[in-house]
């Protein structure tokens, strides 16, 4: 198991540490472990470079712009944003492009019918 080193610390903050370690009924290397276990278990937010990725240009397809695309509510496990882009509900989107494409489920190939096509093609 690897061994860390913390170098300088200054003697109220190792105090401060004693104290903690005291009240939690752990040793001082008990107590760092645990504190260390804790930041190495949240979920980071979104580092700079994250977020580059997200954005290719400002307002563009695919890109992240959560002032101008949403609200940012979270993040994932990967720490990427999770953006909560309206209110409206599944079914309610649904009703509506159902209303403005009353014949779109209708008209064109099956998609079935097309994947058939195209395996059968090889």
């Amino acid at each position: 198991m690897p061994n860390l080193s913390v170098k300088d610390v200054p003697e109220a903050l190792a105090e401060r540490l004693r104290q903690r370690a005291a009240r939690n009924h752990r040793s001082l290397q008990g107590e760092l472990m645990a504190i260390i276990e804790q930041a190495a278990n949240e979920v980071p937010a979104p580092a700079a470079s994250l977020a580059a990725d997200w954005a290719a240009a400002p307002g563009t397809v695919g890109s992240w712009d959560p002032l101008r695309r949403g609200v940012v509510v979270g993040h994932d496990a990967r720490g990427a944003p999770v953006i909560r882009r309206g209110n409206k509900t599944v079914e309610q989107i649904a009703s509506e492009l159902r209303a403005r494409f009353p014949d779109a489920l209708t008209q064109g190939p099956s998609s079935v019918d097309m994947i058939r096509e195209d395996r059968d093609s090889r």
